[in-house]
């Protein structure tokens, strides 16, 4: 027979398991899509410096969109944590 307690202590386990690599992988999309954003409004910054405004502007409203698939799946690892 297994013992209870050790059951969950696997369930707990795999909770955190699965939360940490819900996050780790959650957080490299947004990572890499933010780090693109920025380099390509800097390029686009340089090549026009009367545009900075508009272009920063835009830059900052894709990187908030971006950011929504990690905070997508901060809440999925939340919900693993505490509610699972």
């Amino acid at each position: 027979m297994v013992d209870a307690n050790l059951t969950k202590a696997i369930i707990e386990g795999c909770k955190y398991l699965g939360a940490g690599i819900c996050m780790g992988i959650g957080a490299i999309g947004p990572g890499v899509g933010e780090g693109i954003v920025g380099a390509h409004a800097m390029d686009a910054m340089s090549r026009q410096p009367e545009m900075v405004g508009t272009i920063t502007r835009s830059m900052l409203i894709a990187d908030a969109v971006a950011e929504s698939t990690g905070l997508y799946s901060l809440l999925i690892a939340f919900i693993l944590i505490f509610i699972v």
